[in-house]
């Protein structure tokens, strides 16, 4: 055990890395499908090695640790965030308000009812309402207060103690409820009402091009015989879906392939498009040839596109294939993500900014249509660390400034400063694609990275004193919990479906986007047997993860007795 506390003295990072370790492991193991999460894994896990001693960490780490998680927050956030202040999302928005809202005052209602102080409180707010960065404006707000080092230290210990008890509940009462509880409440069968959803996203008329609509993509070569002496757009017409010519050469020379080129005997030219189609052109246009060079230089390609055309936010996928008109030519939508799931593709279908649009075609007919539509996706991407530390400086920069009210000094603190100079950042990184590039990969890992050892270093640091509350306030702990997930849920439910008249489906998983809640989306859409759940994800999401995070400086402004 001195060997124990000799570690814990002389390089506490050590344990510290080692409950990051041990709690995403954790948190990846599934019972019956359930995983409680590697965030509530890991504060668990560090609190019980806190009791092995006195961790002390520099205030600095933790500060530069939670300011890469919550600027990497915003930053994913702050294009779907910006292009949501819209008409065609005012609903969503409104609905994730009232949800953020709603939690807010039960929260303060519970804390003046049983005079709570504000780390418990922030604690509550930040499980119940399964966010987890409140953990970190809350704590940074109670760092402003210049209280002595023993209270503020008790403060971040009920923090770590509200969360850890309310936590795993909140998150387990929404994956319930969105499935199971929110239909029931508005009076109908996910199921049906799923059907019914695809049938009027599917019963519309097709766009007028068809630009967009996925088919199979392949292209092949042609000697012009019976297609001599008429235009690429005759012939691509006589042919159909969709098919492309993408070459012609003449003479071993390449001519442009424009819609009113005439084609001459003897050309050689690349159709591209639905296999069936191309195999058929044979008699509208000659003989297939065995031509690898002219082949070889059309580059097929399926790339990923994401989603930053603030004009196209909202728009179902028949105004957008309108809206790009002709340069939509060639160019194939195979799939279309929202949030990591794949979501349902029907004319009707709305593009959001933040979806990622995978399309198929030749290169350079891909690369026209993206710049429509907003930035191809490159694994390659190296993520710009200038741009990275400068916008997170400068966030917590813009947290040193505060105004009173009442004697109390408000303020944004690092974690709010950081987090919108993320949404900044990230609405600037979609005007701009050229600056500031963060590659998925790189954002999932300062996020996760961020995230898990600045709740480590609370946990490890109050690990004693989080344990101590947890047993005296355990159950009250519970029972408030329960009522602070569950009234926002059932008030956002209500709102959205009687007030705001919102498609029940959709419904459900803008309820999993506002609380944050990935996996409820997956209960949605097993239930429904369906992926339109998914549809209603990225506008709540976007704005309850900026909503809930500034709850933390609110609650603690609005329960602190000096």
């Amino acid at each position: 055990m001195d060997t124990v506390r000799w570690i814990i003295s002389t390089a506490p990072e050590i344990f510290l890395l080692l409950a990051v370790a041990i709690g995403t492991l954790l948190g990846r193991l599934k019972i019956h499908g359930f995983a409680i999460g590697t965030t509530a894994c890991i504060l668990i896990v560090s609190v019980l090695i806190g009791q092995l001693g006195t961790f002390t960490f520099p205030a600095l780490l933790r500060i530069v640790l939670f300011s890469l998680f919550v600027f990497t927050i915003g930053y994913k956030s702050g294009p779907e965030f910006f292009a949501s202040l819209s008409v065609r999302t005012l609903a969503q928005v409104a609905m994730a308000l009232v949800l953020g809202g709603t939690g807010l005052v039960i929260v303060l209602a519970f804390a003046f009812a049983f005079k709570l102080d504000p780390g418990t409180a922030s604690g509550l707010a930040a499980g119940a309402l399964t966010q987890s960065s409140v953990i970190g404006t809350a704590s940074g707000a109670l760092a402003q207060l210049g209280l002595p080092k023993t209270v503020l230290e008790q403060q971040e210990a009920n923090i770590a103690a509200g969360y850890a008890v309310t936590y795993v509940l909140g998150y387990i009462l929404t994956l319930l409820f969105v499935p199971f509880a929110a239909p029931k409440l508005m009076g109908v069968n996910l199921k049906d009402e799923a059907k019914r959803l695809e049938t009027e996203l599917s019963g519309g008329a097709p766009p007028k091009t068809e630009n967009l609509s996925y088919r199979k993509f392949q292209a092949r070569a042609y000697r012009v015989t019976a297609a001599a002496g008429q235009t690429v757009k005759a012939i691509e017409e006589d042919i159909g879906s969709r098919t492309v010519i993408e070459r012609i050469v003449r003479q071993g020379a390449d001519i442009e392939p424009r819609l009113d080129t005439v084609l001459e005997a003897g050309d050689d030219v690349v159709i591209a498009g639905r296999t069936a189609a191309i195999v058929a052109a044979k008699p509208i246009i000659g003989t297939e040839i065995d031509a690898d060079e002219i082949l070889k230089a059309i580059p097929g390609n399926v790339l990923d596109v994401l989603v930053d055309n603030r004009n196209l936010h909202g728009r179902s996928i028949r105004d957008v294939a309108d809206r790009i008109g002709g340069d939509a030519r060639g160019v194939f939508l195979r799939a279309l993500t929202r949030h990591g799931r794949e979501a349902p593709l029907s004319a009707d279908t709305r593009i959001y900014v933040g979806d990622v649009m995978t399309l198929v075609g030749s290169t350079h007919n891909i690369e026209r249509v993206a710049k429509q539509v907003g930035q191809i996706v490159r694994s390659g991407d190296r993520t710009d660390i200038a741009f990275l530390a400068a916008g997170i400086a400068a966030g917590l920069l813009a947290g040193l400034v505060s105004f009173k009210v009442g004697g109390i000094a408000l303020t944004l603190g690092g974690g709010g400063g950081a987090l919108i100079a993320g949404l900044l950042c990230g609405w600037l990184r979609s005007r701009r694609p050229t600056m500031g590039a963060m590659p998925p990969a790189a954002q999932q890992t300062l996020s996760d990275l961020g995230l898990g050892g600045f709740i480590a270093a609370i946990g490890l640091a109050n690990g004693h004193a989080a344990w101590v509350a947890i047993q005296a306030h355990g159950l009250l702990l519970v029972g408030m919990g329960l009522a602070v997930t569950l009234v926002p849920l059932i008030v956002a439910t209500l709102f959205a479906y009687h007030v705001l008249r919102m498609n029940p489906v959709i419904t459900c998983g803008a309820l999993a986007g506002a609380m944050t809640v990935d996996a409820a989306v997956t209960g949605a859409c097993e239930i429904a047997e369906s992926q339109t759940p998914v549809l209603g994800v990225a506008v709540p999401y976007a704005v309850g993860n900026v909503v809930l995070t500034v709850l933390g400086p609110i609650i603690v402004a609005c329960t602190f007795v000096g």
